[in-house]
């Protein structure tokens, strides 16, 4: 009998033996089809511009049963920034996310970011050389380091001059072309509690932009080296530092952003990002017209800066999510995305054929206050991309404060803000 219960005992552990041998082989056949790769996208964008990221992806997992993607909002610009870091030094990056171009650098140099060229020059996921020719070229040089690509453009902005066309209308006024222009309208403009003309408190764009038409550098992206202390950056600093003192101009100040007293008609023109747009739409109190114009030029020159961010895919990802990775950056740039978003958020479109559609020129038409940023790609330019840039540009802040404050000479302030840039970089 013992015997007996010996060999069911050993059938019975076999048995059992098998059903786990089984179970595992399902499992192992559910891991291998197990549905799509999740592809985690980390972005900066809130409200309505958050709202879209989330119907690109849906429409994308509509038609992409292999890959799902998560949009996940980390916050603002420099939160995501802090939390990419953070998540590169603990090992556990999302696949792909937002990256303003100053802040790729950094990427590059840790060596957690994933080179594109692999991707673009693919036979059967690849871009063909039109289609890469197809992104505009400013935005298309902004990715590329070294003749490799880290990233594709995104939501792509540039300086813009907003105008009260009730104002000037009023003074009988043409909209300024030149800088010289502007001044003498921010002068006749000024009166009755109005200020002519408005800088942003960030407005180191523009003094960028003037120094380059200047003929100056601001940072030699080759060498890393600051150049803006030189005699054309304090002619350009002059030159902003002289309206504000005139009273003819002022900063957003308390306002925090000039869209605020520009809608309210405290300020007659401003420059400002033409992706505020959307906003500046929304300050604008009633009966007031308005209306956008390229930055003025300097002797013939026209230079303003093109700043946003870009799309990347970062290595610590397996292959197949950074191929869904590919897939999805793909899209958000093809020149469908690319002009429905520019047309939801005020962003440019970053594709040239997006920019020629029927449908985006007709908004255009409806829109002309969109029309001033498509109208100076020729005249777009990207600040140096060095690691440490962004350090930079908090430096050249402050020390700009200083001067504004009456606490240092243009000189001095500049020259100050060169020799710390250098020692930041260094």
């Amino acid at each position: 009998m013992k015997k007996v219960i010996s060999v069911l005992s050993l059938f019975l552990v076999l048995f059992l033996a098998a059903c786990n041998n089984s179970s595992g082989a399902n499992a192992n056949e559910g891991n291998d089809a197990k549905g799509p790769v999740e592809i985690e996208f980390w972005h900066a964008m809130s409200g309505p511009h958050e709202e879209a990221i989330k119907k690109f992806a849906d429409d994308f997992n509509s038609t992409h049963e292999d890959i799902k993607i998560k949009p996940v909002n980390q916050g603002s610009y420099d939160d995501l920034e802090q939390k990419i870091m953070a998540a590169a030094k603990a090992g556990n990056l999302p696949d792909m996310a937002q990256a303003t171009t100053n802040v790729i650098p950094e990427y590059i140099d840790n060596k957690f970011i994933t080179a594109l060229n692999d991707f673009i020059e693919d036979p059967e996921i690849g871009l063909s050389e039109d289609e890469l020719n197809d992104y505009i070229e400013v935005f298309r040089n902004s990715s590329t380091w070294d003749d490799t690509y880290y990233s594709l453009p995104f939501s792509k902005s540039t300086r813009v001059l907003y105008y009260n066309k009730t104002m000037f209308e009023e003074n009988g006024l043409e909209v300024p072309q030149t800088w010289d222009e502007l001044q003498e309208a921010a002068k006749a403009l000024t009166k009755d509690g109005v200020v002519g003309m408005g800088f942003e408190n960030s407005y180191e764009a523009e003094f960028q932009g003037i120094l380059k038409q200047m003929g100056g550098t601001y940072m030699d992206e080759e060498t890393g080296e600051p150049q803006f202390a030189s005699k054309e950056g304090q002619e350009a600093m002059t030159f902003i530092k002289d309206m504000i003192d005139e009273g003819i101009a002022r900063t957003a100040g308390e306002d925090e952003y000039m869209s605020n007293p520009f809608g309210r008609g405290d300020v007659a023109m401003y420059i400002g990002s033409s992706a505020g747009i959307p906003h500046v739409d929304g300050a604008m109190e009633d009966g007031i017209e308005w209306s956008t114009a390229p930055i003025p030029t300097l002797d013939g020159e026209a230079a303003t800066t093109f700043a946003g961010n870009d799309i990347v895919i970062f290595n610590q990802s397996e292959e197949a999510e950074q191929k869904g990775a590919w897939e999805f950056m793909k899209y958000l740039t093809s020149p469908e995305v690319t002009s429905e978003w520019s047309m939801l958020s005020g962003y440019l479109p970053i594709r040239q054929s997006a920019l020629d559609t029927e449908e985006y020129q007709k908004f255009l038409e409806e829109n002309p206050a969109y029309k001033a940023g498509t109208e100076q790609f020729d005249a777009g330019f990207f600040i140096a991309r060095v690691p440490g840039g962004d350090a930079v540009r908090n430096i050249v802040l402050e020390e700009m404060d200083y001067i504004l404050q009456g606490m240092k000479t243009v000189e001095e302030g500049l020259t100050e803000a060169q020799d710390r840039a250098k020692a930041e970089l260094q």
